[in-house]
Parts: structure tokens; C-alpha cells; sequence
């Protein structure tokens, strides 16, 4: 029988998982701290918050909000950022997925002590996605879902809602008076994305999608701590929620088979398998590209090749 693995970091602990970046061996100690000093670098290397910020922290109840409300709340107060923290949650209206995940928000409000805040399509746009659905079926419900969610701006969506142009999370944290909102998509999330935008030929959004900090020209900025560097991926935040004992719901979204993400994940998962490093290299070329983009946009600065 082979010897328990050791720990490649402290060296007196028996490993319990292999980080798939670096192959490094590590303890449950080493991993908590491993993991939240790099999303603390990832923080005040971007400078990612300031100071008396007030943040809203999205929170799905899913185990990528949960470990950001986790680590962020937990880091809030080991590095005295000075943030004022809340969590701000969008119920979209879609019965026995959005209003059993709320439960699970509303109790890591008591645990991590800080206010939340609940913003629904119906008081936002006087439907809620269950109606929406009804209306037009589940081929293209995550668009409209999309739009008023997070990720577009309306166009003739608002027109046929007869609603102006909004964002769900946008509209919440600015009722709610944030300076900023916090989300918690990672290396995975956004991998997905450059996909999703390279297949559209989306080039205004593939020039931002893999940014840690989007938003700043106009909007409310945005920041994703799990994501520059890819230092942190999907695999990592279930295996610190599992070894944290976090409290977090886990049932996908009842639409979300119909999804084109869905598509696209599969799709990754796949060059995965014969190329370990493929989300790394989708975010990478999104940081090219982006970096050629602005390159281009600078006067008398040539774009590298």
C-alpha cells in the first residue's frame, strides 16, 4: 500500500487534493490560505476596491457567490480593506429554482452578518422569467434572461417589454447605492464567454469579456476576484466550498438545458480532456486580442503581432 501523499507546502499534513495549475499537493490549511492570498493578490494588485466603498456582492446562492461572499467578508476583515459589504441578490421569478436558492442567500445573511438586498424582474419589469417563458417558449429564454439579468443592454427586448434600457444587478446596486458590484465568475465562467463571443464574432465584447474589471466607462463597474490569472477555477471553488462546509444551493437553473452556455461548457470540457491547459489559452487569447485592441486604439502606438 502506498504511503499517504504529504503536503508540498507545509510538509507535516497529509494532502487532500492536487491544484490542477501547478500539480501542487496540499493540506486543507494550505489550500484555505493558498487560495485566499491569491484572490488577495488579485485584489490589491488590480486594486480592485478602495477604501469606504460600499460593494454589493452577487449572490445566487450558488457555490460561486457563496465562496465569494465567504472569502471577500473573510478578507474584508483580516486586510482591513474598509468595505461596506452587503449581498444583493436577483430573484428572475422562476418557481421551485430562484425562490428555494433565495433560502440559502437569506441564511448566509445571518452568517456572514451583512445586510442583503432582493431586486426581482417584476419590480424591475413587471414580468418574471416563468411568465416570459410562458409567452415565447424555452428556446430563447436565456436571452431575454441575459438582457435583463447582467450581461446586454435592451434594445428591441426593452421596446417589446416597454421598460427602458436596465440591468437587473445594475439597477439593484444603484437603489441599493453601491459603488461597485462584485461578482463571482471564474476562469471556467469566463472561458465560456470568449467562446460564446468568438462564435458570435462579437469583437466589442471579446475585447472586454475577460477583463477583471469591466464597466468603468459609464456603467457601474464590475469586479471578478476569482478570475485574473486563472489562478482560480471552477474545480478550486467547489473543493473550497466542499472542505469549508459552506452553505450553498446547487441546483441549475430549470432553463438552463436550453442554454448555448451549456453547449459551449460541454465544448470546453472536451478540448480539456486532450489539452489540460484550454481555458487557460481561451483567456489568454482574450487578453491579447483585448491588448491589440487598445493598442490599436492608442495614437502612434503599433499593435503587437
Amino acid at each position: 500500500m502506498a504511503p499517504p501523499r504529504m503536503c508540498s507546502s507545509c510538509q507535516t499534513a497529509r494532502a487532500v487534493l492536487k491544484r490542477p495549475k501547478n500539480n501542487d499537493q496540499l493540506c486543507r490549511d494550505c489550500f484555505y490560505a493558498v487560495f485566499e492570498e491569491e484572490v488577495h493578490h488579485t485584489i490589491t494588485s488590480l486594486g480592485l476596491f478602495k477604501r469606504g466603498e460600499r460593494v454589493a456582492l452577487a449572490a445566487s446562492g450558488g457555490k460561486d457567490s457563496t465562496v465569494l461572499a465567504h472569502v471577500v467578508t473573510t478578507l474584508n476583515q483580516r486586510h482591513d480593506y474598509g468595505l461596506d459589504l452587503f449581498l444583493l441578490s436577483i430573484d428572475e421569478g422562476i418557481s421551485g429554482y430562484r425562490d428555494d436558492s433565495l433560502e440559502t442567500v437569506k441564511r448566509n445573511e445571518q452568517t456572514y452578518g451583512i445586510p442583503l438586498v432582493v431586486v426581482s424582474y417584476k419590480q424591475l419589469y413587471d414580468w418574471t422569467m416563468d411568465e416570459i417563458v410562458a409567452q415565447i417558449g424555452t428556446k430563447n429564454n436565456c436571452t431575454f434572461c441575459g438582457v435583463f439579468r447582467q450581461d446586454q443592454r435592451c434594445t428591441c427586448v426593452a421596446a417589446w417589454l416597454h421598460r427602458g434600457c436596465g440591468r437587473a444587478l445594475d439597477r439593484g446596486a444603484v437603489l441599493s447605492r453601491a459603488d461597485k458590484i462584485a461578482t463571482g465568475h471564474n476562469a471556467d465562467d469566463i472561458a465560456e464567454t470568449v467562446l460564446l463571443n468568438m462564435l458570435r464574432g462579437d469583437v466589442p465584447r471579446l475585447g472586454r469579456c475577460s477583463s477583471a474589471i469591466t464597466g468603468e466607462d459609464g456603467g457601474l463597474p464590475r469586479v471578478k476576484p476569482f478570475k485574473y490569472a486563472y489562478e482560480v477555477t471552477q474545480k478550486e471553488i467547489v473543493m473550497y466550498a466542499y472542505f469549508r462546509r459552506l452553505d450553498y444551493f446547487s441546483t441549475e437553473c430549470v432553463y438552463a438545458p436550453f442554454a448555448a452556455r451549456g453547449f459551449a461548457r460541454d465544448f470546453i470540457k472536451d478540448l480539456e480532456a486532450a489539452r489540460p491547459s484550454a481555458i487557460l489559452d481561451l483567456i489568454r487569447s482574450a487578453d491579447h486580442f483585448a491588448a491589440s485592441l487598445a493598442a490599436q486604439r492608442s495614437p502612434g502606438t503599433a499593435a503587437s503581432p
